[in-house]
């Protein structure tokens, strides 16, 4: 199969193990990375991950299945970083959707779902890892799926819920709360693109979280 991937931001943490998943393929497949939709081609399968761009229909329709991977137990948490916010509500295990692209998003069919642990401990490196193993877990079982015929299913009839879209601001920690409030606002940071910082007496300050070794 020809395969493209759509990951918007080149630095995102995600980025340089898309690339060793298409290098790890069978020789069957064809596969590229690329960081916007003008790059596109056509294709038998299109993977969205961590794609900011809403990919239109015209676009879609040069590709077999166009299936994006996103980070709640869909219809609930559709909308974005989803697994940040969970992890801000305290939630310790996050459910991944493989779904159709659709005009309204995160709407499609599903066509597997993953379930990872993230114990309270996970600093943002290890959030992603397992975030990730799970991400490439899902995109094999949805060519496996593909290769065998199978087909998606309708999302659950329920009530849908939806996050908000993050900025740069929401990394913003308040310095007068204790670190025990703060420390899932702290992990859930990247810490090298959007650090968690703090302003106190007129600077800007940034922290790194680091786990001491035994």
């Amino acid at each position: 199969m020809k395969i493209e991937i759509l990951c918007s931001d080149p630095k995102h943490p995600v980025a340089a193990q898309l690339q060793q998943w298409c290098d790890d393929l069978p020789a069957k497949h064809e596969a590229a990375v690329l960081t916007n939709s003008a790059s596109l081609t056509s294709g038998d399968v299109l993977f969205l991950v961590s794609c900011t761009e809403i990919i239109p229909t015209s676009i879609r329709k040069n590709f077999r299945h166009t299936l994006v991977l996103h980070a709640s137990d869909l219809p609930k948490g559709r909308g974005w970083s989803p697994h940040i916010w969970q992890i801000l509500e305290g939630h310790q295990s996050v459910t991944l959707s493989l779904l159709n692209a659709s005009d309204l998003v995160d709407t499609g069919d599903i066509w597997a779902k993953r379930s990872i642990e993230i114990p309270r401990h996970f600093l943002f490196d290890e959030i992603n890892a397992a975030l990730f193993e799970a991400e490439f877990s899902l995109m094999n079982e949805g060519l496996r799926m593909i290769e065998s015929g199978e087909a998606p299913m309708p999302q659950a009839d329920i009530e849908a819920t939806y996050y908000p879209k993050r900025t740069p601001d929401d990394s913003e920690v308040d310095p007068d709360k204790s670190l025990r409030d703060l420390f899932n606002q702290i992990r859930v940071c990247d810490p090298n693109r959007y650090p968690a910082f703090f302003e106190l007496h007129g600077i800007r300050y940034t922290i790194e979280l680091k786990k001491e070794l035994k």
